[in-house]
């Protein structure tokens, strides 16, 4: 759980930094290619819903067929247990948005930039609540919408499931491109992916796939599959370096061990401490992005690296490795900095008096827990 919600913290803070694609091209579509111009009624704002659910449709199944783009796509099936925070699990790792490419079709009809704007976060909405193993089958709805059932089947690495159940608000995609499957009660759903990630942190997680395929592409001696790799379907290595630089793979999905790390009340407190504290952080960020914007355009990105290095402290520590708290103190280090050059916390001192007292001691202390915590006998493994 707490590895996904800091997933969620790093991709809720990269798309707040970045200037989305979408933002700067679909206008410009609107202009060039519309054939038509559609009338802002809530007519247009279903069939805009219908649109983008198509487009989801086929850029997750893009994402689950060719290997560059499964890299996009990995960090949100990584998850061993599926609940609703997986679906928080989503890329940092995006370097181009394939969901403009689809916007075409929308633009050709004319569709305001403003239902587009609307429709699109409701689409994503809808998308977290059947990450759940707690509702069963739901009747009906089973013919028109996502259900948990189905979804459950998304996410299981189990052979009948892999790559079925793609949609993402109506199942009929799936029922009319070839790709559904039924949650079956004799093939209970195993989670996952099939080459485990082995680690909490999500920013490693969102690059290990990206780093094997360049890592393919340098060792094979095959010239052709240096080029083509890329596009082949997911999971595609060449012959010669799948056998000299073997990767761990689940053959069989109702015999490998999950992966875990021992811990005890103390750690686990403090972690979620630590994850509490993060969420403060960046909701005074999203709370005042604006203000921050006027003080400083560069703060917002400066409080962005702050996050990403908090959530790399944490999970590394997670992960137990020997010199994580490396990581703590270089966060530590910059958070300091900040604090020396603004004198203040980007602006918390006009909002609370405190604040540079109440920062500075946070991180004092953090950096001295996540020292004590660094040796494994006092997080509940062995030394």
């Amino acid at each position: 759980m707490v590895s996904s919600l800091n997933s969620g913290i790093t991709n809720v803070t990269k798309s707040v930094l970045e200037l989305t694609i979408i933002i700067g091209i679909y206008p410009f579509l609107l202009e060039q290619v519309a054939v038509t111009h559609i009338e802002q009624q809530w007519l247009v704002y279903v069939l805009t819903f219908i649109l983008l659910d198509f487009n989801g449709y086929w850029i997750h199944r893009w994402s689950h067929q060719i290997n560059l783009f499964w890299n996009l796509h990995v960090i949100h099936h990584s998850s061993e247990e599926f609940n609703l925070a997986c679906a928080l699990r989503q890329s940092i790792s995006a370097f181009f948005n394939l969901f403009t490419i689809l916007l075409l079709p929308a633009a050709l009809l004319g569709i305001p930039q403003i239902v587009i704007a609307t429709v699109a976060p409701l689409h994503l909405f809808a998308q977290f609540w059947y990450h759940t193993r707690h509702i069963d089958k739901m009747g009906f709805l089973e013919k028109i919408l996502v259900t948990p059932s189905h979804h459950r089947v998304h996410h299981a690495i189990n052979p009948e499931y892999m790559d079925k159940n793609l949609s993402q608000i109506f199942i009929v995609w799936d029922k009319l491109f070839g790709t559904f499957a039924e949650e079956r009660a004799d093939v209970p759903p195993v989670y996952g992916i099939t080459r485990p990630a082995r680690t909490w942190n999500p920013i490693r997680i969102n690059f290990q796939h990206l780093w094997l395929m360049i890592s393919d592409a340098w060792r094979t001696n095959n010239w052709k599959d240096k080029f083509t790799l890329w596009f082949r379907s997911t999971g595609y290595r060449p012959a010669d370096v799948s056998i000299s630089n073997p990767v761990e793979k689940i053959d069989n999905p109702y015999h490998f061990d999950k992966y875990d790390t021992p811990t005890n009340k103390s750690f686990s407190s403090w972690a979620w401490f630590q994850l509490i504290a993060q969420l403060g952080f960046i909701s005074y960020l999203f709370g005042n992005i604006a203000y921050l914007n006027e003080l400083n355009p560069a703060y917002i990105y400066l409080y962005g690296l702050f996050i990403f290095l908090s959530v790399q402290a944490l999970t590394e520590l997670m992960d137990m490795h020997r010199f994580a708290w490396i990581w703590e103190l270089i966060r530590v280090i910059y958070g300091a900095g900040i604090l020396y050059w603004q004198g203040d916390w980007f602006g918390l001192s006009e909002r609370f008096p405190y604040a540079t007292v109440l920062v500075g001691g946070y991180l004092i202390a953090s950096l001295l827990s996540s020292i004590y915590f660094s040796k494994p006998n006092r997080r509940g493994a062995r030394s």
